[in-house]
């Protein structure tokens, strides 16, 4: 009886032990997926406040680059109007009899021009950096649509995944509970045969197409586009059959 009693002691405690191991690596588990979630967080953050300070930049610059070509567009406009203002004074002193000596008008030319060609450069160096602004801007945002996208899809393929894989733990069990060496495994095999051999995957279209017929055939119906998945059970006795 002392042997039993130690035996039930040691065995209980063994059972406490292996439980506070397990509940420590579910514990364990569970911080490594929040971690990782805080990480994956963390990093969606970060790269959306890069993004954001590195379109707010840009909008600055390109903002910047306006004012200087509003800037530009004024004196332009200021050179046109000292042109016509000259001309209508020089047009007044005209009719009083006075008139300029033509070193004056050389010279105002002169002036005039290079003026013209220093505000030109300007202009063109700054729709130069307002075209290369907007591709950057473009580019960031052809980038972003993509990462979106990359994303969508990313989240669709594993919807996708999730779907097939609780269609398969309903044709073939659970594999975590049927191990591959469980009887049902030949059959998987079986249905599975045409994703790892071109001779079954021939074999099995050919057999199908001997019964493909039109949607709206009186005498059949149409192949179905995946798994035909079966009904729940009717009844408790099918129900255990099932499990």
């Amino acid at each position: 009886r002392a042997r039993k009693r130690r035996m039930r002691l040691q065995r209980r405690k063994q059972e406490a032990k292996a439980a506070k191991e397990e509940e420590a690596a579910r514990a364990a588990e569970r911080e490594a997926k929040i971690d990782q979630w805080r990480a994956k967080c963390i990093q969606e953050v970060e790269e959306k406040n890069r993004e954001r300070e590195l379109k707010a930049a840009a909008d600055s610059v390109l903002s910047e680059v306006r004012k200087k070509q509003a800037d530009t567009k004024r004196m332009v406009d200021i050179l046109h109007a000292l042109e016509k203002l000259r001309k209508l004074r020089k047009e007044a002193a005209g009719r009083k009899g006075v008139c300029p000596p033509p070193s004056a008008d050389e010279a105002f030319e002169n002036q005039v021009e290079s003026l013209k060609t220093l505000l030109k450069n300007r202009t063109e160096l700054y729709e130069a950096e307002e075209r290369a602004l907007r591709v950057m801007l473009e580019g960031e945002q052809e980038e972003e649509r993509k990462r979106e996208m990359e994303k969508k899809q990313k989240k669709e393929r594993e919807r996708l995944l999730q779907q097939k894989l609780e269609i398969d733990s309903k044709l073939f069990g659970d594999p975590d509970e049927f191990p591959l060496a469980h009887l049902l495994q030949p059959f998987r095999e079986y249905y599975l045969q045409a994703e790892h051999s071109v001779a079954a995957l021939i074999q099995i279209r050919h057999e199908w197409d001997q019964y493909l017929v039109p949607a709206d055939h009186p005498e059949g119906s149409c192949i179905p586009p995946g798994w035909v998945l079966p009904s729940l059970p009717t009844s408790d006795t099918w129900a255990t059959a099932v499990r």
